[in-house]
Protein backbone atom coordinates (compact mmCIF):
# COMPACT_ATOMS: atom_id res chain seq x y z
CA UNK A 1 0.00 0.00 0.00
CA UNK A 2 2.91 2.38 0.57
CA UNK A 3 4.41 1.62 -2.85
CA UNK A 4 2.77 4.51 -4.77
CA UNK A 5 3.44 7.08 -2.06
CA UNK A 6 7.01 5.78 -1.69
CA UNK A 7 7.54 6.08 -5.45
CA UNK A 8 6.27 9.66 -5.42
CA UNK A 9 8.57 10.46 -2.50
CA UNK A 10 11.58 8.98 -4.28
CA UNK A 11 10.75 10.71 -7.56
CA UNK A 12 9.90 14.17 -6.26
CA UNK A 13 12.21 14.43 -3.25
CA UNK A 14 15.04 11.92 -3.05
CA UNK A 15 16.00 11.97 -6.74
CA UNK A 16 16.23 15.80 -7.07
CA UNK A 17 18.02 15.98 -3.73
CA UNK A 18 20.58 13.39 -4.81
CA UNK A 19 21.04 15.08 -8.20
CA UNK A 20 21.64 18.45 -6.59
CA UNK A 21 24.19 16.88 -4.25
CA UNK A 22 26.07 15.44 -7.23
CA UNK A 23 25.93 18.80 -9.04
CA UNK A 24 27.57 20.46 -6.03
CA UNK A 25 30.83 18.75 -7.04
CA UNK A 26 30.66 19.83 -10.70
CA UNK A 27 32.15 22.90 -12.38
CA UNK A 28 30.66 25.72 -14.41
CA UNK A 29 32.47 27.13 -17.44
CA UNK A 30 30.84 29.80 -19.57
CA UNK A 31 27.34 28.96 -18.33
CA UNK A 32 27.88 25.28 -19.11
CA UNK A 33 27.87 22.60 -16.41
CA UNK A 34 30.78 20.20 -16.58
CA UNK A 35 30.54 16.93 -14.63
CA UNK A 36 33.51 16.64 -12.31
CA UNK A 37 34.43 15.84 -8.72
CA UNK A 38 35.90 18.84 -6.97
CA UNK A 39 35.60 20.42 -3.54
CA UNK A 40 36.32 23.90 -4.89
CA UNK A 41 32.65 24.91 -4.62
CA UNK A 42 32.58 24.04 -0.92
CA UNK A 43 35.90 25.73 -0.17
CA UNK A 44 34.79 28.88 -2.00
CA UNK A 45 31.51 28.83 -0.09
CA UNK A 46 33.33 28.89 3.23
CA UNK A 47 35.87 31.45 2.03
CA UNK A 48 33.55 33.87 0.23
CA UNK A 49 30.29 33.40 2.13
CA UNK A 50 31.51 32.53 5.59
CA UNK A 51 30.01 35.61 7.23
CA UNK A 52 26.56 35.36 5.57
CA UNK A 53 26.54 31.68 6.52
CA UNK A 54 27.37 32.41 10.18
CA UNK A 55 24.92 35.33 10.25
CA UNK A 56 22.16 33.14 8.82
CA UNK A 57 22.75 30.45 11.44
CA UNK A 58 22.67 33.01 14.24
CA UNK A 59 19.48 34.65 13.00
CA UNK A 60 17.81 31.27 12.39
CA UNK A 61 18.81 30.05 15.84
CA UNK A 62 17.42 33.19 17.50
CA UNK A 63 14.17 32.86 15.54
CA UNK A 64 13.87 29.15 16.37
CA UNK A 65 14.46 29.70 20.09
CA UNK A 66 12.04 32.62 20.29
CA UNK A 67 9.38 30.82 18.26
CA UNK A 68 9.71 27.60 20.27
CA UNK A 69 9.47 29.40 23.61
CA UNK A 70 6.41 31.39 22.56
CA UNK A 71 4.82 28.29 21.05
CA UNK A 72 5.39 26.33 24.26
CA UNK A 73 3.91 29.07 26.43
CA UNK A 74 0.86 29.40 24.19
CA UNK A 75 0.34 25.63 23.88
CA UNK A 76 0.81 25.20 27.63
CA UNK A 77 -1.82 27.86 28.30
CA UNK A 78 -4.25 26.16 25.90
CA UNK A 79 -3.66 22.73 27.41
CA UNK A 80 -3.81 23.55 31.12
CA UNK A 81 -5.35 26.99 31.65
CA UNK A 82 -7.70 27.88 28.78
CA UNK A 83 -10.53 25.65 29.92
CA UNK A 84 -13.54 25.86 27.64
CA UNK A 85 -11.75 28.38 25.42
CA UNK A 86 -9.01 25.89 24.50
CA UNK A 87 -10.67 24.71 21.29
CA UNK A 88 -11.37 28.27 20.21
CA UNK A 89 -7.74 29.29 20.71
CA UNK A 90 -6.53 26.23 18.85
CA UNK A 91 -8.95 27.01 16.03
CA UNK A 92 -7.59 30.56 15.80
CA UNK A 93 -4.08 29.12 15.59
CA UNK A 94 -5.10 26.86 12.71
CA UNK A 95 -6.86 29.71 10.91
CA UNK A 96 -3.66 31.78 10.88
CA UNK A 97 -2.00 29.04 8.82
CA UNK A 98 -4.22 30.04 5.89
CA UNK A 99 -2.73 33.52 5.83
CA UNK A 100 -0.43 33.95 2.85
CA UNK A 101 3.31 34.05 3.43
CA UNK A 102 3.79 37.23 1.39
CA UNK A 103 0.70 38.77 2.97
CA UNK A 104 2.30 38.46 6.40
CA UNK A 105 5.57 39.92 5.13
CA UNK A 106 3.85 42.94 3.62
CA UNK A 107 1.70 43.31 6.73
CA UNK A 108 4.79 43.63 8.91
CA UNK A 109 6.41 45.91 6.35
CA UNK A 110 3.36 48.15 6.66
CA UNK A 111 3.43 48.03 10.45
CA UNK A 112 7.17 48.73 10.79
CA UNK A 113 7.62 51.14 7.87
CA UNK A 114 8.11 54.87 8.16
CA UNK A 115 4.47 55.39 7.19
CA UNK A 116 3.25 52.34 9.06
CA UNK A 117 0.91 51.92 11.97
CA UNK A 118 3.64 52.03 14.59
CA UNK A 119 5.13 55.30 13.41
CA UNK A 120 1.68 56.80 12.90
CA UNK A 121 0.79 56.00 16.51
CA UNK A 122 4.02 57.52 17.81
CA UNK A 123 3.46 60.68 15.76
CA UNK A 124 -0.16 60.97 16.87
CA UNK A 125 0.80 60.63 20.53
CA UNK A 126 3.52 63.22 20.10
CA UNK A 127 6.28 60.87 21.24
CA UNK A 128 8.37 61.57 18.11
CA UNK A 129 8.50 64.50 15.70
CA UNK A 130 9.31 62.48 12.60
CA UNK A 131 8.98 58.84 11.55
CA UNK A 132 11.59 56.46 12.91
CA UNK A 133 13.54 54.21 10.57
CA UNK A 134 14.89 51.85 13.23
CA UNK A 135 11.90 49.52 13.09
CA UNK A 136 12.52 48.15 9.62
CA UNK A 137 15.40 47.03 7.40
CA UNK A 138 17.36 45.39 10.18
CA UNK A 139 17.76 41.89 11.66
CA UNK A 140 15.13 42.62 14.30
CA UNK A 141 12.46 43.09 11.65
CA UNK A 142 13.41 39.73 10.13
CA UNK A 143 13.17 38.02 13.52
CA UNK A 144 9.74 39.51 14.25
CA UNK A 145 8.31 38.72 10.82
CA UNK A 146 9.56 35.12 10.64
CA UNK A 147 8.58 34.44 14.25
CA UNK A 148 5.04 35.56 13.46
CA UNK A 149 4.95 33.35 10.38
CA UNK A 150 6.41 30.26 12.08
CA UNK A 151 4.56 30.45 15.39
CA UNK A 152 1.45 28.49 14.30
CA UNK A 153 3.66 25.76 12.82
CA UNK A 154 5.50 25.48 16.13
CA UNK A 155 2.39 25.51 18.33
CA UNK A 156 0.86 22.39 16.79
CA UNK A 157 3.61 19.83 17.56
CA UNK A 158 4.09 21.23 21.07
CA UNK A 159 0.37 21.07 21.77
CA UNK A 160 0.22 17.53 20.41
CA UNK A 161 2.93 16.51 22.88
CA UNK A 162 1.25 18.30 25.77
CA UNK A 163 -1.95 16.38 25.09
CA UNK A 164 -0.07 13.25 26.10
CA UNK A 165 0.56 14.64 29.58
CA UNK A 166 -2.08 12.99 31.77
CA UNK A 167 -3.68 14.70 34.72
CA UNK A 168 -3.27 11.50 36.76
CA UNK A 169 0.51 11.74 36.54
CA UNK A 170 0.49 15.38 37.60
CA UNK A 171 -1.81 14.68 40.53
CA UNK A 172 0.36 11.74 41.62
CA UNK A 173 3.44 13.97 41.62
CA UNK A 174 1.66 16.61 43.68
CA UNK A 175 0.44 13.98 46.16
CA UNK A 176 4.04 12.85 46.61
CA UNK A 177 5.05 16.39 47.57
CA UNK A 178 6.36 17.79 44.29
CA UNK A 179 5.89 21.52 43.89
CA UNK A 180 4.66 23.25 40.77
CA UNK A 181 8.18 23.96 39.53
CA UNK A 182 9.31 20.36 39.94
CA UNK A 183 6.15 18.99 38.31
CA UNK A 184 6.74 21.27 35.35
CA UNK A 185 10.46 20.46 35.13
CA UNK A 186 10.40 16.71 35.75
CA UNK A 187 7.06 15.66 34.23
CA UNK A 188 5.65 18.18 31.77
CA UNK A 189 8.82 19.24 29.94
CA UNK A 190 10.34 15.73 29.51
CA UNK A 191 7.10 14.37 28.06
CA UNK A 192 6.81 17.14 25.48
CA UNK A 193 10.46 17.19 24.41
CA UNK A 194 9.63 15.56 21.04
CA UNK A 195 7.17 18.35 20.31
CA UNK A 196 9.64 21.01 21.41
CA UNK A 197 12.32 19.50 19.21
CA UNK A 198 9.95 19.31 16.25
CA UNK A 199 8.97 22.97 16.71
CA UNK A 200 12.61 24.03 16.93
CA UNK A 201 13.58 22.00 13.87
CA UNK A 202 10.73 23.38 11.75
CA UNK A 203 11.48 26.96 12.77
CA UNK A 204 15.25 26.69 12.40
CA UNK A 205 15.34 25.03 8.98
CA UNK A 206 12.67 27.26 7.46
CA UNK A 207 14.31 30.43 8.82
CA UNK A 208 17.77 29.33 7.67
CA UNK A 209 16.58 28.76 4.11
CA UNK A 210 14.40 31.85 3.75
CA UNK A 211 15.47 34.72 1.55
CA UNK A 212 12.21 36.56 0.81
CA UNK A 213 11.73 37.97 4.31
CA UNK A 214 15.28 39.39 4.61
CA UNK A 215 14.92 40.93 1.18
CA UNK A 216 11.68 42.78 1.96
CA UNK A 217 12.03 43.73 5.63
CA UNK A 218 15.72 43.12 6.33
CA UNK A 219 17.20 45.52 3.84
CA UNK A 220 20.57 45.40 2.08
CA UNK A 221 22.52 44.81 5.30
CA UNK A 222 20.55 41.74 6.38
CA UNK A 223 21.26 39.44 3.47
CA UNK A 224 21.09 35.81 4.49
CA UNK A 225 22.65 32.86 2.70
CA UNK A 226 19.37 32.00 0.96
CA UNK A 227 19.57 35.27 -0.96
CA UNK A 228 23.00 34.35 -2.31
CA UNK A 229 21.87 30.83 -3.17
CA UNK A 230 18.90 32.19 -5.10
CA UNK A 231 21.25 34.48 -7.01
CA UNK A 232 23.52 31.60 -7.99
CA UNK A 233 20.64 29.70 -9.55
CA UNK A 234 18.64 32.54 -11.11
CA UNK A 235 21.23 35.15 -12.13
CA UNK A 236 24.65 33.53 -12.42
CA UNK A 237 23.47 30.11 -13.53
CA UNK A 238 26.13 28.66 -11.25
CA UNK A 239 24.30 25.56 -10.11
CA UNK A 240 27.38 23.87 -8.61
CA UNK A 241 28.12 26.86 -6.37
CA UNK A 242 24.46 27.22 -5.39
CA UNK A 243 24.18 23.52 -4.63
CA UNK A 244 27.36 23.59 -2.53
CA UNK A 245 26.06 26.57 -0.58
CA UNK A 246 22.73 24.79 -0.06
CA UNK A 247 24.31 21.64 1.32
CA UNK A 248 26.73 23.64 3.45
CA UNK A 249 23.92 25.48 5.22
CA UNK A 250 21.96 22.23 5.46
CA UNK A 251 24.88 20.38 7.03
CA UNK A 252 25.60 23.19 9.49
CA UNK A 253 21.91 23.40 10.36
CA UNK A 254 21.62 19.67 11.01
CA UNK A 255 24.71 19.83 13.22
CA UNK A 256 23.13 22.60 15.32
CA UNK A 257 19.86 20.68 15.54
CA UNK A 258 21.74 17.58 16.70
CA UNK A 259 23.53 19.67 19.32
CA UNK A 260 20.25 21.14 20.57
CA UNK A 261 18.72 17.67 20.67
CA UNK A 262 21.62 16.42 22.75
CA UNK A 263 21.34 19.39 25.11
CA UNK A 264 17.61 18.84 25.59
CA UNK A 265 18.21 15.14 26.17
CA UNK A 266 20.75 15.98 28.86
CA UNK A 267 18.04 17.92 30.71
CA UNK A 268 15.82 14.85 30.93
CA UNK A 269 15.74 13.60 34.53
CA UNK A 270 17.41 10.23 35.12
Amino acid sequence: MIGPSGAVFLLLFVAPFAFLFVVSFWRKKMFVLEPDFTLVNYSETLADYGWPLAFTLMIAFAIAVLTTVLAFLFAYAIRFHAGRYANALLFVTLITLFGGYLVKIYAWKTILGTEGILNSALLTLGIVDQPLTVFIYNPGAVVVTLTHFLLPLAVLPVFASLRGVREAGLEAARDLGAGATRVFRDIVVPQCLPGIMAAFTFSFLIAAGDYVTPRYVGGPYTSMIGDFIEGQFSLRFDWPAGAAMSFTILGAGLAIIALVRWALGALRPR
